[in-house]
């Protein structure tokens, strides 16, 4: 079982610590991999995507039944696509646990209650967590050779 938490802005640590883990970003090696994320940075990030979302974007950190933060959810809505693209990423340490699932869930379940119709996400062609949308009602609407285009209507 899964909890949705809204982080503060010191407890970005975990997110730094995930996006400069090579085997949790590995699904990211077609767009450069590991992502620096530094602390000076951090307060810009944390008004953009958690004190001020504007509607447009959704930030938490998925925390386990012991409390340890194991990911993150997010979405947010991208100009290019014209609709919202889904973020789901689970430490390295804590995958194949179930996380994936249940976060992708209650992604889902948040973005519809904020009124979202339907959620995209691009993923790498050789990623195997394709696998995990597709079982939570995600279907193929574009493919290229280096990417998957799924959506799911809410």
């Amino acid at each position: 079982m899964i909890i949705l938490y809204k982080p503060q802005l010191k407890e970005l640590w975990f997110r730094q610590k995930m996006l400069a883990d090579e085997e949790t970003m590995s699904y990211n090696h077609a767009w450069g991999g590991v992502i620096p994320f530094p602390e000076d940075k951090w307060e810009d990030w944390y008004s953009y995507w958690v004190s001020e979302p504007e509607g447009e974007r959704f930030y938490r950190y998925v925390k386990n039944e012991d409390g340890a933060f194991v990911g993150e959810i997010a979405y947010h809505f991208d100009c290019e696509l014209g609709g919202y693209i889904a973020n789901v990423i689970i430490f390295s340490a804590y995958r194949r646990r179930g996380y994936g699932g249940q976060a992708l869930d209650a992604l889902c379940k948040a973005a519809k209650e904020n009124g979202v119709a339907s959620l995209y996400d691009d993923i790498a062609a050789d990623n195997p967590a394709a696998e995990l949308f597709y079982k939570r009602g995600f279907i193929e609407v574009g493919r290229t050779a280096e990417k998957i285009i799924l959506k799911k209507e809410l």
